[in-house]
């Protein structure tokens, strides 16, 4: 299926110039609150983890400011896992299935593990309900020196900043309707070029590492969430959003030369996990549990092969 035959900006086979960019952000408008719904919520575990601000963006004369979450008992001699969330600000059970992880479980992998919890990189985008930033800029494909998305490179710098290595990395994402009907056909118009729409999968789904698939990792988390929700079925071609399928439930992308968010992180175990919220067989909380099933199933094959 192709894209729509023209997008509502700019003109098909001409890319955007910065006229098109700001009539397609005036066009944006914020549809619900980080400040309420991620923040507040944040601001409640600080009795048994560390809340820290890592950074700050200013968009449209709103101050929007980055929290992580991390275990308070910090020991260099532990593995540290990472978690990110709402780096596509859209993809809702992201960002609320990285905090519910840090409500309802966290607490059972500290002794083992120091957590770093990322729960929203795009708190515009979630505001406003955007794969974009402000900028028509893709904070997952901006995972790259010098970054043009100051979301991925506010994350990028703090991690550094840790001075550790991350054994594993899980980042938390969802495919939608929107990716056909919006998304992708901004992209194209934005690009001046032609972009096929996918085939939206039915279920949950898994995006490895092409240079780093660790399979037995990725089966381990599609047996967690399997407890929750559906896995996704390939399509009549053996493939999820037109890339042949590894496993059941995995594809795997050149995450490093795409600039996704796992790839920066030069973790022994990473995936990108993709929910659809808008199947009829599955509802909001299912989507976010199943985010939660994702991240413990990784940290309980980690704990057990390393212990």
């Amino acid at each position: 299926m192709k894209q729509p035959s023209a997008y509502i900006i700019g003109t098909i086979g001409q890319p955007w110039q910065d006229k098109h960019k700001t009539n397609w952000l005036e066009n944006q408008l914020v549809q619900r609150s980080y400040q309420d719904d991620v923040v507040a919520r944040l601001s409640d575990l600080t009795n048994k983890f560390n809340v820290e601000q890592y950074g700050a963006l200013f968009y449209q004369e709103t101050d929007y400011p980055l929290f992580v979450v991390t275990t308070t008992n910090w020991d260099h001699n532990k593995p540290t896992f990472l978690v990110t969330g709402g780096v596509h600000g859209y993809e809702t059970s992201g960002v609320h299935g990285a905090i519910k992880f840090i409500e309802s479980a966290a607490q059972h992998y500290v002794e083992h593990f120091n957590l770093v919890v990322a729960p929203c990189v795009s708190p515009w985008g979630y505001e406003t309900i955007n794969r974009w930033n402000p900028q028509t800029v893709d904070p997952n494909r901006s995972f790259i020196r010098d970054s043009p998305a100051p979301e991925s490179a506010a994350l990028m710098q703090y991690i550094t900043k840790l001075n550790v290595n991350i054994i594993g990395h899980i980042d938390l994402h969802e495919t939608t309707d929107t990716d056909n009907s919006e998304f992708r056909p901004a992209l194209a118009a934005r690009d001046g070029c032609e972009h096929t729409n996918w085939n939206i999968p039915d279920g949950f789904y898994l995006v490895g590492d092409t240079e780093n698939p660790v399979p037995d990792f990725q089966q381990a988390i599609i047996e967690s969430v399997k407890q929750v929700t559906h896995i996704a079925p390939p399509d009549h071609n053996g493939q999820l959003i037109g890339v042949d399928l590894c496993q059941e439930g995995v594809i795997n992308y050149p995450t490093k030369e795409l600039g996704l968010c796992i790839g920066f992180s030069n973790s022994c175990y990473s995936t990108t996990t993709e929910v659809y919220p808008d199947s009829p067989q599955a509802n909001d909380q299912q989507c976010i549990n199943a985010q939660v099933a994702a991240i413990t199933g990784a940290l309980d094959y980690i704990l057990n092969s390393i212990s």
